[in-house]
């Protein structure tokens, strides 16, 4: 069965960070299809303008803004932007996440900050200004992470480092805003969307350094970027007394 957004959110605003590629670029182009007007962000505009070029004539629209989601003031003045040219966002979607990998004891400290930045500060930057705009505008609005199942659990990936605790951070803060928000009466919906192993850029680069990743893609068929694009139209389709707090997606067989 394929699933597809309600009449109420045609011609609504959608801001997607990390659009460029991967998870954050499916979503947007699902999004787009379904008749959204989505305003991509990531540091590759590049990237995001052959996006645009591409969902051209799609029942939506796409806006692609480049932005750095470890600096504040770009995250800042791609809000504004919105706000100026097309009002009030009605769904923010938190894709943007970077790793570093490296053995914890032999890292950096910049290295952890920059994982970080992205990862927590970014986050929960756009989502302070997505429900600030929704408030304003007297929206009930939706805010979608894309977490990770290594915000849940420690696995045994050498080299993650930062990555599973700055998840761990999004799980925190996802159940932090639900209380507060459910303790405001308001009746803006917060989902946490955790996955399991998605075939991406990310897990590409990742399984140079980390084998156990390549030796898990000879045994399972990993997600693809699109599986959890269809889990974000799923929990925006849902009907406005239901909350999906948290949705955990893995691949068959996986045992991470």
């Amino acid at each position: 069965m394929v699933v597809t957004l309600d009449e109420k959110w045609i011609g609504k605003v959608a801001i997607v960070t990390g659009a460029s590629s991967g998870i954050g670029e499916a979503i947007a182009e699902r999004l787009v299809e379904e008749g959204m007007q989505v305003v991509g962000l990531a540091r590759r505009k590049e990237r995001l303008d052959q996006i645009a070029k591409r969902v051209t004539g799609k029942k939506g629209k796409f806006y692609p803004i480049k932005t750095d989601m470890s600096k504040e003031d770009d995250i800042l003045s791609s809000f504004k932007w919105v706000k100026d040219n097309l009002g009030t966002v009605h769904v923010m979607v938190n894709n943007a996440g970077i790793s570093k990998l490296s053995l914890f004891t032999e890292s950096d400290t910049k290295s952890w900050t920059d994982v970080l930045q992205v990862n927590v500060i970014g986050l929960s930057i756009a989502t302070r200004e997505s429900i600030k705009s929704m408030r304003e505008g007297n929206f009930d609005g939706h805010v979608v992470s894309i977490n990770s199942i290594l915000g849940h659990h420690v696995a045994n990936f050498p080299l993650s480092n930062m990555y599973s605790p700055s998840k761990h951070a999004v799980t925190a803060i996802h159940e932090v805003l639900r209380q507060e928000l459910a303790s405001m009466g308001s009746k803006i919906k917060i989902t946490d969307i955790s996955p399991g192993i998605v075939d991406t850029d990310l897990i590409t680069e990742s399984s140079k350094k980390i084998g156990a990743l390549n030796f898990l893609k000879t045994q399972i068929d990993f997600l693809q970027p699109k599986d959890i694009a269809e889990a974000v139209v799923y929990v925006l389709s849902t009907p406005s007394s239901v909350l999906v707090n948290e949705l955990i997606i893995r691949p068959v067989g996986e045992v991470v």
